[in-house]
């Protein structure tokens, strides 16, 4: 690996899966690398890393039986690359601030603290991201260590986006909705400012982060106006192996049914359901797309998935008055142009025209040119967006 004089590490832990980048600092940022440990407790883990260099870029399969596992291969893999002279300082994507954190901060003992007291809120990742910060603690003590919330870019949502319609008492403890993936509409946003300048970022958008995980948000002015999930990431749209909305009697009735208890019930919404779920055969949309001619559970698993994204479109653009800017961004948002197309599909009446030739080549602006919407297809980066953050704290000025 090449060594630089300063760098930024990003540590982004998911339920089964950690990213992780180092970005050189000096001036501008530049990734070094990138890579994950992916499928943690599964007999098939792997950690890959990509560099700069080609001997840099490896992929290799390992035995990680459970999350703090993985945690140790990745301190060690680092600690052989960089000493902690390298490292400037540690950006961690945390998924969910709860009701106290709105926008990234320092992490200190006291933040560690309030996340262990509001981790139920999200048990399928707080946990182990902090461990990871905890860890990465004790193994880079004196490095300025950074938490960017997912949530921050929700936060200020209308009251009555934030409102959920169950007895009042429960808000007091923080129950609200949050809203999920604001590091990845936070990059968006400012990549709308890029590409379609200050006047359209402030129009009326919807932003579709649409991936393994995925969600959408409705955003004028610069600010969030509603988004898809709610008081956890496993709400909304259906999604990889998530179930998104469902009726909440199915609880009782699977427990009256099924003897499904709340732990069960938690496993099966976040990682039986969905894509998953209803194809039994695949979370992964390219693998249906493929499979979907032969396959109707295939078949029927992609159209409902487009189903969902086109209802949440129709409301969004209810919510703002309308419709400016429609941007696709995630694994399948970027690169399903036919999920993209059925999508788009019949919704000429909110002034949504695609150009197929454009869409088939992924093209950053999709829309036809009599489309009263822009249509546009722009790769998100959440790491970027925590190494941008976290240079602001090294370098306020």
């Amino acid at each position: 690996m090449n060594k630089v004089s300063a760098s930024i590490l990003t540590i982004n832990g998911g339920s089964s899966s950690i990213k992780f980048s180092l970005f050189e600092a000096n001036g501008y940022l530049r990734r070094i690398y990138e890579g994950a440990i992916e499928r943690i407790a599964q007999s098939d883990s792997t950690l890959h890393v990509n560099g700069l260099r080609t001997e840099d870029n490896f992929s290799r399969g390992m035995q990680v039986s459970d999350y703090s596992a993985a945690v140790s291969v990745l301190v060690d893999w680092i600690q052989k690359q960089h000493d902690s002279e390298t490292i400037s300082a540690i950006g961690h994507r945390i998924v969910h601030g709860g009701p106290t954190y709105s926008q990234a901060q320092k992490i200190t003992p006291e933040m560690v603290a309030e996340l262990h007291r509001f981790s139920p809120f999200d048990p399928q990742h707080l946990p182990g991201e902090i461990e990871l910060i905890e860890v990465f603690q004790n193994q880079f003590p004196t490095l300025l260590q950074v938490a960017c919330f997912d949530t921050a870019f929700h936060h200020s949502l209308p009251r009555v986006a934030q409102l959920m319609p169950i007895p009042r008492r429960f808000e007091a403890q923080g129950v609200r909705r949050f809203g999920f993936h604001g590091l990845s509409y936070a990059f968006l946003m400012e990549e709308l400012v890029r590409l379609a300048g200050p006047e359209a970022a402030r129009g009326r958008v919807i932003l579709a982060h649409l991936g393994n995980g995925a969600s959408l948000a409705a955003v004028h002015k610069g600010a969030p106006v509603d988004t898809s999930m709610g008081f956890t990431p496993t709400s909304g749209l259906l999604m990889g192996t998530r179930s998104g909305d469902v009726d909440p009697g199915l609880v009782s009735y699977l427990a009256l049914t099924e003897n499904m208890n709340t732990k069960q019930f938690a496993e099966m919404i976040n990682f039986q359901s969905g894509l998953l779920g209803i194809s039994e055969t695949s979370a992964d949309m390219q693998v249906l797309l493929d499979s979907e001619k032969q396959d109707v559970r295939a078949a029927e698993a992609v159209s409902l998935f487009c189903y969902q994204v086109k209802k949440f479109i129709g409301s969004f653009a209810a919510a703002l008055g309308g419709l400016d800017q429609l941007v696709f961004a995630g694994g399948i948002g970027e690169h399903a142009s036919v999920v993209r197309t059925r999508i788009c599909s019949g919704l000429d009446f909110l002034g949504i025209e695609v150009d197929h030739q454009r869409n088939a080549e992924h093209a950053p602006l999709i829309s036809a040119d009599v489309s009263r919407v822009k249509v546009r297809v722009i790769h998100t980066d959440e790491e970027i967006m925590i190494a941008r953050t976290v240079r602001g704290f090294l370098d306020p000025n």
